[in-house]
C-alpha cells in the first residue's frame, strides 16, 4: 500500500459560520482525498460580527482537522491584508507537517501557496471552479489579479479545473500552466437510485436561486406553459430564498410550484431520488455538482449547454439545450414525460466510474506524487 501523504488544503472558499455553504464542493474534494491521505484545511474569512481582530477555530469535520480564521471586518484594504497575513501565519503554525499544498481558488490565496513554495519548498496544485474566468465575467478581473494569477499558475505543479472549458477560458487570459482536468466529486453512497412510486411526475430544480445565473424566471415561465399539457405533475424549486419567486409565480399564474428553502446536502439526495426530472437552465456554469448527483440517482437531466457540462453529459441521460431557449425546454420536458426510458443502474454506474470519492481521490493522488518530483 502506498504511503499516505500529508496534504494541506489551502482554501479561499470553504463552509464556515459566516457562509455555511460557500465552497461545499471543495469540502467534498477534501473528504474524498482523505480516503487515501491525511488532510488538514486552512481557510480565512472576514466576519462582520467578530469583535476580535483575529479569532481561530479548529474542528474535526468529516475526520479532517479544519482550521478557520475569522478576521474583524474592515474597509481598509491594507489593514485587511495585514490581518489576513497574520491569521495565515498563526494557522500555519498549527499544521505539524505537510508534503503538498492543494490550493482551492487561485486568487488571492495563491499568494500563500507561493510563500509555501518559495520559503518552505512545498509544491502546490490548484483546483479551480470559478466562473469569473469565463466571458463576459472575466472583464471584471483587475490588472493586478491577472498578473498575480499568471505567476501563481506558472509556479503550480498542476492546475486542475473541473472542466476543459474552464481550462480554455483560463488559458485565454494567458494563465499558462500544467493543466489536468479533475471534475467535481459525488458521494455515490449517498446519491443512489430509488424507485419513485408516488405516481406524480416530479420536476426539480436546486440552486442558489440567482436569476441572472440560473435563469429561475425562465424555468417558471416554461413550467406555467406545461401545466395544461402534462397531467398530475409538480415542480419543486429548492434553494435559499426560493420563496422570493412566489410573486413572480402568481404573476404568470403558475400553480404547481412548491417552494423549499435551503436544505442540507444529504437532503439533496432525497429530493433527487423522489424526482423524475432535474432541470438546470443556467446562463453560465462550469460543472455543477447537482447534475452529477442527479446522474448518480438515476434521474434524467435537461440542462442548458454552457460551460463544461457537455464534457460529461451522455446523450442517453437527458438533453442539452441552448441557454434561454424556453420553447426547446418545454419540448424536452414533454419528451421526457411521454417517451424517455431512464436506465437508473446505468446512470449510477457512470457516476461511480467517473465522479466517486475514490475515483477523484486517486486522480489527485497521482498529481500529488508527481508534484513532489517536479521542479518548477
Amino acid at each position: 500500500m502506498d504511503k499516505k501523504l500529508n496534504i494541506l488544503f489551502l482554501c479561499g472558499w470553504y463552509p464556515s459560520r459566516v457562509l455555511p455553504n460557500n465552497g461545499d464542493f471543495i469540502q467534498r474534494h477534501a473528504k474524498a482525498v482523505s480516503l487515501l491521505h491525511n488532510v488538514e484545511v486552512i481557510h480565512i474569512i472576514s466576519d462582520e460580527k467578530s469583535t476580535k481582530n483575529i479569532e481561530i477555530e479548529t474542528k474535526e469535520i468529516n475526520n479532517i482537522k479544519t482550521h478557520i480564521g475569522y478576521i474583524k471586518q474592515t474597509n481598509n484594504p491594507i489593514l485587511k491584508c495585514i490581518r489576513y497575513w497574520k491569521t495565515y501565519i498563526i494557522l500555519l503554525k498549527k499544521i505539524k507537517s505537510f508534503d503538498v499544498v492543494h490550493l482551492n481558488e487561485l486568487y488571492p490565496f495563491g499568494v500563500f501557496a507561493l510563500h509555501l513554495k518559495w520559503f518552505k519548498k512545498k509544491p502546490f496544485i490548484i483546483s479551480e471552479h470559478w466562473t469569473i474566468y469565463h466571458k463576459p465575467q472575466c472583464e471584471n478581473i483587475s490588472f493586478t489579479q491577472k498578473i498575480m494569477s499568471r505567476l501563481i499558475v506558472k509556479k503550480a505543479a498542476f492546475v486542475c479545473p473541473v472542466s476543459n472549458n474552464l481550462k480554455e477560458s483560463m488559458q485565454s487570459l494567458k494563465f499558462d500552466g500544467n493543466y489536468k482536468r479533475v471534475p467535481n466529486v459525488v458521494d455515490t453512497r449517498l446519491f443512489y437510485p430509488e424507485e419513485n412510486n408516488e405516481g406524480i411526475f416530479t420536476i426539480t430544480h436546486i440552486s442558489n436561486m440567482s436569476n441572472s445565473h440560473k435563469n429561475i424566471e425562465g424555468i417558471l415561465r416554461v413550467i406555467s406553459k406545461i401545466e395544461s399539457k402534462i397531467d398530475n405533475f409538480k415542480f419543486n424549486l429548492v434553494g435559499e430564498n426560493s420563496k422570493k419567486y412566489r410573486s413572480y409565480s402568481k404573476k404568470i399564474n403558475l400553480n404547481t410550484v412548491f417552494f423549499k428553502d435551503h436544505i442540507e446536502h444529504r437532503e439533496v439526495a432525497n429530493e433527487l431520488q423522489k424526482s423524475n426530472l432535474f432541470i438546470l437552465f443556467s446562463n453560465y456554469e462550469n460543472l455543477p455538482c447537482v447534475i452529477l448527483e442527479a446522474f448518480s440517482c438515476g434521474v434524467p437531466v435537461i440542462s442548458s449547454k454552457v460551460g463544461g457540462i457537455s464534457e460529461f453529459f451522455r446523450n442517453d441521460f437527458g438533453f442539452l439545450i441552448q441557454p434561454n431557449d424556453e420553447i426547446d425546454l418545454e419540448k424536452k420536458i414533454i419528451e421526457i414525460y411521454t417517451n424517455f426510458n431512464t436506465k437508473k443502474t446505468k446512470m449510477h454506474k457512470y457516476a461511480e466510474e467517473n465522479f466517486s470519492e475514490l475515483k477523484i481521490a486517486k486522480e489527485f493522488s497521482k498529481l500529488y506524487k508527481l508534484s513532489k518530483k517536479l521542479k518548477n
